[in-house]
């Protein structure tokens, strides 16, 4: 009796679950055909999209945060629409993830910072990739803008992450915006050194440079006077890809100069105040 009537709920169950599935395959079928249509065309329109920003020659940082940006959102659009065509309400799903949106974002609201930072670097470029800069007191090339940081790699070969809230809220230095770049270097000469001719030196120097540019035109002249000596100012002009090697040469080759004109360098001596 037990065995006749378990055999007869299970038949039941099953035609019920047919009668479900068949009611229910229309659905489902559809369903599945927009997801597969909608992620072959999101692919397609996401390399259409790429290959158009590389033709017009977008930034490359802004290329790769609109496309993926784009990628998401159509992504979040077809997975409604998946949703919506298997008869579950979007309405409440949709304010779920309104509610979760709100705590994730009061949760991170350090990362929004960053986030928004990363947007108002990428949108109005106070530098780029290959720029070399100096924020948060550091100095490096910079190597890539991501959303939440910006990678630097120091002259000694150190890799560099500095969150974007705090770079696109302070001070930057962009040393390679505009080509070329000033050296401001200095020399302490001895009072008995005739000055004219300390400066002919080192106009002759930066004149017989290769790496030095003629224009703007490189410039000497007296920066101050110290206790026990005169301070020397000397400013040639490079590009910022030679600026380092020039710098290094103008300093060695006006201290052989000097030496060989006999002219003293003295040793950059601290002011103190005095009282």
């Amino acid at each position: 009796m037990n065995s006749s009537l378990s055999i007869h709920s299970f038949a039941e169950y099953v035609e019920q679950f047919t009668t479900l599935l068949i009611d229910y395959s229309p659905k489902l079928i559809s369903a599945l055909i927009i997801l597969f249509i909608g992620l072959y065309v999101i692919r397609f329109i996401n390399r259409l999209v790429r290959k158009i920003m590389v033709k017009r020659e977008f930034d490359p940082t802004l290329s790769k945060f609109l496309a993926d940006s784009l990628l998401w959102a159509l992504r979040i659009l077809l997975f409604v629409s998946f949703i919506s065509k298997l008869g579950i309400e979007t309405s409440s799903f949709v304010a779920i993830l309104g509610a979760a949106g709100l705590a994730i974002g009061l949760s991170l609201q350090g990362s929004l910072s960053n986030f928004a930072g990363g947007m108002l670097i990428i949108l109005f470029k106070p530098f780029r990739v290959g720029d070399t800069i100096e924020a948060q007191g550091v100095i490096g090339t910079v190597l890539e803008i991501q959303i939440f940081v910006t990678k630097l790699i120091t002259g000694n070969n150190q890799t560099i992450f500095i969150p974007n809230g705090i770079l696109s809220n302070n001070v930057i230095i962009n040393y390679s915006m505009q080509g070329n770049r000033r050296a401001d270097l200095l020399f302490s000469l001895s009072y008995d050194t005739n000055i004219k001719t300390a400066k002919d030196i080192v106009m002759k120097v930066m004149q017989n440079h290769p790496k030095v540019l003629k224009n703007p035109a490189p410039t000497v002249a007296v920066r101050g006077l110290t206790d026990s000596a005169v301070q020397l100012s000397i400013r040639p002009w490079a590009t910022n890809i030679d600026f380092s090697d020039m710098s290094s040469d103008i300093l060695e080759n006006c201290k052989e100069a000097f030496e060989a004109a006999g002219i003293s360098i003295q040793p950059f001596v601290l002011e103190t105040s005095k009282g």
